[in-house]
């Protein structure tokens, strides 16, 4: 199966990514969406990428970057985690560059992850965490055919203060 859309494919990572991954991961403005509190070593991501060959069913995450088939420019990753071969389900997190962004790229990498899930690792359920305030992502993922399913109260710190995250679920029908 190629992971291949009109406007982009996902494609593994590759060694030549940790310039882009620095960038990303240490971007402080995506630190509230992604978690993270410190800034990642260039030597951190390389052993991440290093290690990314780990099968999915064992690693339960796979990340992949998102290029543009124009142009062939990483514009993006996308991020299957918690991946569960038991009970069926996955989460899937993206990030598109800022002058990437509504281009339809971050659209096309949903429905090709999505069908790879459902086709590919046969799960049941799709799910994504989306700060409260984030009306952009929110529409995204409902267009990719997700619906808000509960409300965390107060669930991220973030520098105006304690927002709200909604769980959002797409089932395989």
């Amino acid at each position: 199966m190629i992971l291949q859309g009109k406007l982009i494919f996902l494609r593994a990572l590759e060694p030549c990514d940790v310039d882009l991954l620095y960038k990303w991961e240490n971007d402080p403005e995506v630190w509230t969406i992604s978690n993270t509190l410190k800034p990642f070593s260039r030597y951190t991501l390389e052993e991440f990428i290093r290690v990314s060959v780990v099968d999915i069913f064992e690693s339960k995450q796979l990340r992949l970057m998102i290029n543009e088939v124009k142009s062939n420019n990483t514009v993006g990753i996308i991020d299957i985690f918690e991946f569960d071969p038991f009970h069926l389900r996955a989460g899937i997190g993206i990030l598109i560059a800022k002058e990437y962004r509504r281009l339809g790229y971050a659209s096309e990498s949903i429905k090709l992850v999505k069908e790879y899930l459902f086709s590919v690792l046969k799960v049941h359920q799709v799910f994504c965490n989306i700060l409260a305030d984030n009306q952009i992502s929110i529409s995204l993922f409902e267009k990719a055919g997700f619906k808000i399913c509960g409300n965390k109260k107060e669930w991220i710190l973030s520098q105006e203060g304690f927002v709200d995250e909604y769980m959002l679920q797409c089932f395989n029908s």
